[in-house]
């Protein structure tokens, strides 16, 4: 495998990351997860615009233009001979000392990794997913905003080990007052009297891409779409409960904290949506 590093393609063994990286040290730095699909990277311009945000928000300065990152990307794709694949982009504060100043950071550390992902099994696709209620609660946004796509994930890791202590692959984060945020990967949507509800970002879920072009497919095929800010009682009393994200695409929910969502079974609703979004990821991209 090739990995891109600052500036060069080599061997996976030789990417190496000094220990005095604060991306390592503190989890200073930015990423963004992107997928390819037959050699078109869905929404690149999107993900790149977005890292390039996250950056500004921690003043993180990246040393490139987005071009030439949108040209590294699909540089890397094509080195590792890749048509479908999960891109992992990582913008690091860089080499520093064993302090937080970020001024003593040279410069930063850039690396980019395309390789294979599958969150999910296939049968959970056409199942649906069985899901919990995180005992961890979401990050107050004022004190470290979601929708910065951080390297400091810890957050979101606790809320995966309250899914995993449950038997579980995902969980539902509550905001500090009980409010629906998302979950510790994905954006959460549910479907209630044919309309589709999702939590508004500011209250501290991430704007997701996958999330953008879900509301974007619903827009378009005329369904009546609302953020909202949701309860658990919302989620226990909807039709249809489905998640978004880069690497679980669009996945539906079945059960919640051993509550049957509608029939038990994936909704109509996200079904239909899966399909229009698989005919979107061909479409709608960067082609290499």
């Amino acid at each position: 495998m090739k990995i891109y590093m600052n500036g060069k393609l080599v061997d996976d063994k030789k990417a190496n990351i000094s220990v005095f990286d604060h991306g390592l040290l503190y989890g200073d730095g930015v990423f963004e997860g992107i997928r390819a699909y037959n050699a078109l990277v869905f929404r690149l311009k999107e993900h790149i615009d977005r890292l390039y945000k996250s950056a500004d928000a921690i003043e993180l300065v990246i040393p490139m233009t987005k071009m030439e990152m949108i040209e590294a990307v699909i540089k890397t794709l094509k080195a590792n001979r890749l048509k479908d694949g999960y891109i992992r982009l990582v913008i690091t504060r860089g080499v520093g000392d064993l302090g937080l100043d970020p001024r003593n950071c040279s410069k930063p550390t850039i690396f980019i990794i395309a390789g294979k992902i599958a969150l999910y099994p296939k049968e959970f696709y056409q199942k649906g997913l069985e899901i919990v209620t995180a005992t961890t609660k979401r990050n107050f946004p004022q004190a470290l905003d979601p929708r910065i796509k951080s390297l400091n994930y810890l957050n979101n890791i606790l809320a995966k080990l309250d899914a995993i202590k449950s038997g579980t692959v995902e969980a539902i984060m509550l905001t500090y007052d009980d409010y629906v945020a998302e979950c510790t990967g994905d954006n959460i949507f549910i479907v209630k009297d044919g309309e589709l509800l999702t939590p508004p970002v500011d209250i501290g879920a991430l704007e997701g891409i996958t999330r953008d072009a879900c509301i974007s497919l619903a827009r378009r095929n005329g369904i009546p779409f609302n953020e909202k800010m949701l309860k658990m009682e919302d989620v226990y009393g909807a039709d249809e409960v489905f998640l978004t994200g880069t690497a679980a695409e669009i996945i539906s929910v079945v059960k919640i904290d051993k509550r049957p969502i509608g029939n038990g079974k994936p909704g109509p609703l996200a079904l239909r949506l899966m399909d229009e979004f698989k005919k979107l990821t061909k479409t709608d991209g960067v082609k290499y």
